[in-house]
């Protein structure tokens, strides 16, 4: 029993050992991997700051070419805008005009924004966009002597000028009679307004008015003393009528208030930027013509017009806005042609093989339209530069450069959207 006793106790001792000696291999073993595993990190940690500082010094290189790029761009950019805007004069401060210009996106009012932009004056427009069109004055878009304001002349306005073309309102038949008492608004409304801003910062004020105040003449040529023959209820006496009270508001205002005005009595004008569906006489005829569709006349094609082109218009009215004449001016071009004669000219000058179709009359179509320039030569020493034909290939020309926008345009819808 003692033997096996003994025998027991060794045992035990022995497994005890073992078991010590074990776990203390075990804890070597551990120490050994914990050092290794340490030894890893730091070299990995090394490693990784050195990598961060490679880093930080391409960044600082890459800080440095973009600010050296950044100085190169803004040079460029100094370059180009200087260069992205049509030649403008230089003026001083004393010299320079504040111009404002109602409807200046439209069609004539456009045109007019380049000459007075060009002559170095500030110039602000104030459009609605009905038949104004922001493209014809997107090339003066950020430039510091360039506003535009989206802006009815209906509601007053309340800015500081030196002087106002006011000519917002539509001026196509299409246009005005599309909407009667709209148009009737903007000419009364509006043209209070803006004789009353006018009378407010003491400015010079120009009324784009029209030959439609003359009506269905019986007087041919029309003199600016001729009153006229108009259908006060007819289908273009919102137009004829409310220009004829807008001459009065600004009599009455220069009579009154002692308002320097001007009063441009405007006749049929062509050009670059006409709205080609607006329903005038020469956009219409050159869109068929380009197009190669029935040329169409309505009545009987012996009604007469007479056309400026709309640069020799611009000159006549910044003229008379410079000059001391304060009574009505006719601008017009006394060229005087039948609407066939012109349709003729049309359909050569764009090479159409078009047709000319004869449609019923419009009401209260005036049947003959020549101005007198008379005083406009005496009193402004104007009269139109540009030759008829010379500004019909301009227009066409125009024409054709919209009509391939539009295809363009229409190209890229089809694929776009998968259409044959």
């Amino acid at each position: 029993m003692k033997k096996m006793s003994y025998v027991c106790v060794v045992l035990i001792l022995s497994f005890v050992a073992i078991y010590f000696i074990t776990a203390q291999g075990n804890d070597v073993q551990e120490n050994v991997a914990l050092t290794k595993v340490k030894r890893e990190v730091q070299a990995a940690d090394q490693d990784l700051q050195q990598q961060v500082e490679l880093m930080k010094n391409q960044i600082s290189k890459l800080t440095d070419n973009v600010l050296s790029l950044q100085s190169e761009l803004n040079g460029y950019n100094q370059r180009f805008n200087q260069s992205k805007y049509p030649h403008v004069k230089t003026r001083n401060y004393s010299d320079r005009k504040r111009i404002l210009i109602t409807g200046g996106a439209g069609f004539v009012g456009s045109h007019l924004v380049d000459a007075l932009m060009a002559d170095g004056h500030e110039v602000t427009v104030v459009d609605n966009f009905f038949t104004g069109r922001k493209e014809n004055v997107a090339h003066w878009i950020g430039h510091s002597n360039f506003e535009l304001i989206n802006h009815d002349v209906v509601t007053p306005i309340f800015i500081e000028v030196d002087e106002i073309y006011h000519l917002a309102s539509p001026a196509s038949p299409p246009n005005y009679m599309y909407n009667p008492i709209k148009t009737i608004k903007t000419n009364t409304l509006g043209t209070i307004n803006m004789l009353g801003l006018a009378k407010r910062v003491k400015a010079r004020f120009l009324l784009a008015s029209t030959s439609e105040v003359y009506g269905d003449p019986e007087q041919h040529p029309q003199r600016e003393d001729y009153w006229g023959n108009v259908n006060p209820i007819g289908p273009r006496a919102c137009y004829d009528e409310a220009k004829r009270v807008a001459e009065s508001m600004c009599y009455a205002y220069q009579s009154q208030e002692q308002l320097e005005v001007r009063v441009a009595r405007i006749f049929n004008t062509f050009g670059p930027r006409m709205y080609m569906n607006d329903g005038r006489v020469v956009s219409n005829f050159v869109l068929q013509c380009l197009q190669h569709k029935p040329i169409t006349i309505y009545g009987d094609g012996t009604q007469t017009r007479s056309f400026q082109y709309v640069t020799d218009l611009v000159n006549g009215m910044i003229s008379l806005m410079n000059n001391n004449y304060s009574l009505p001016v006719n601008l017009g071009n006394p060229e005087e042609h039948t609407i066939s004669e012109f349709a003729q000219i049309i359909r050569d000058l764009s090479g159409s093989d078009s047709k000319i179709s004869y449609e019923k009359a419009n009401k209260d179509d005036p049947k003959k339209r020549k101005p007198d320039i008379s005083l406009a030569k005496r009193v402004l020493d104007w009269e139109p530069k540009v030759k008829m034909r010379d500004g019909l290939l301009k227009t066409i020309d125009y024409f054709k450069q919209e009509l391939n926008k539009n295809d363009r345009h229409w190209s890229f819808e089809r694929k776009a959207y998968g259409i044959a």
